[in-house]
């Protein structure tokens, strides 16, 4: 369940596909928190989430013996509800939106309030709390010992920062050099697409409406900002070409990474892929006829971010901090 398969796609492109890639956040972040006695067996633990990081939780609470309850986006399907409800969580889901942001803010309105009531309870804070970092160094080893000696380009969504980010630098702190692609939507606020929309978007996991204290800016050596129609061509793509079924983050990533690996052909390039396509059955999968031919698709190149354009710009970023990418400081929100 925790570890992908890892499949190849081409030559120098390697899919780590995974079912819950955020397993190895949730059951990192809980080990790490009862060794230090941050929390106690019987406690609750509660979080918001758009969906895998929730079913990541209620699974290591199932396994220590914890409590745990999600205040789950509008993106929460009856499927994942159900899921989430077998595991023994409890589920508190915020009504329908057509604004992910307010969807967002609703979502920590409702954490506040659940805290102001029952002070016991213990907040994840997925998006803050680097604790989510170390479970990636058990994924590190496992891609070690897949791809030992190869020139390495992990590619793969942002999102909260710590599934690139834990990987790549525990990575790297075994001596490796590594390549890092990130991949935003427009409309985050992560690396500074906020002024830009994309109404179809619905790729909530890999951008953000609030800063994400566990997004480390300088790990990062490119950016991609894709739109959600470039997204779709790379997920019916690899359904397609490959036959897996995967969510639209990896879409994103299948298509950057083909562009990247066409360009360094002596390279690895180690795709993450999140989840399955089963979220996206509807809204992604279903319109397969409108998608567009991926080979014909290519980036726009800019040198800054105020030549960002959709539906699909590239950026060297270099390894630039937080304070450089035009993003407000961090809240202390999730």
């Amino acid at each position: 369940m925790k570890a992908p398969d890892l499949i190849r796609l081409g030559d120098n492109i390697v899919l780590a596909r995974f079912e819950t890639m955020k397993v190895y956040a949730a059951l990192g972040a809980v080990r790490a928190l009862l060794r230090a006695g941050r929390v106690v067996p019987g406690q609750t633990l509660v979080d918001s989430s758009s969906g895998i990081y929730a079913l990541a939780l209620a699974m290591a609470c199932h396994r220590y013996g914890l409590r745990c309850h999600i205040v789950a986006s509008t993106t929460v399907d009856a499927v994942m509800r159900a899921q989430l409800e077998v595991l023994g969580a409890t589920v508190d889901q915020m009504p329908p939106s057509s604004s992910l942001r307010l969807d967002q803010e609703r979502r920590v309105r409702h954490v506040r309030q659940l805290l102001a009531e029952r002070p016991d309870f213990h907040w994840m804070r997925q998006y803050h709390d680097p604790v989510h970092y170390a479970g990636y160094g058990e994924f590190a080893g496992l891609v070690s010992e897949a791809l030992p000696d190869a020139e390495l380009t992990v590619v793969g969504a942002v999102g909260t920062g710590a599934s690139t980010g834990g990987l790549v630098q525990a990575l790297r702190g075994s001596g490796r050099s590594v390549r890092l692609v990130g991949i935003q939507p427009f409309g985050s606020v992560t690396f500074g697409s906020e002024r830009f929309s994309d109404p179809e978007a619905i790729i909530a996991g890999i951008g953000s409406s609030i800063p994400f204290e566990n997004v480390r800016h300088e790990l990062y050596d490119t950016l991609h900002w894709v739109d959600f129609r470039h997204a779709m061509a790379g997920a019916v793509g690899l359904l397609r070409d490959h036959a897996v079924f995967a969510g639209l983050s990896t879409g994103a990533a299948h298509l950057v990474a083909s562009w990247e690996a066409a360009l360094d052909p002596g390279r690895q390039h180690l795709v993450i892929g999140a989840d399955t396509g089963h979220r996206y059955a509807e809204r992604v999968f279903a319109r397969h006829a409108e998608a567009l031919d991926r080979s014909s698709l290519r980036p726009r190149r800019i040198t800054d971010l105020d030549e960002l354009r959709p539906p699909w710009s590239v950026m060297e970023w270099a390894g630039r901090a937080h304070q450089e990418s035009g993003a407000t400081p961090a809240e202390e929100v999730s």
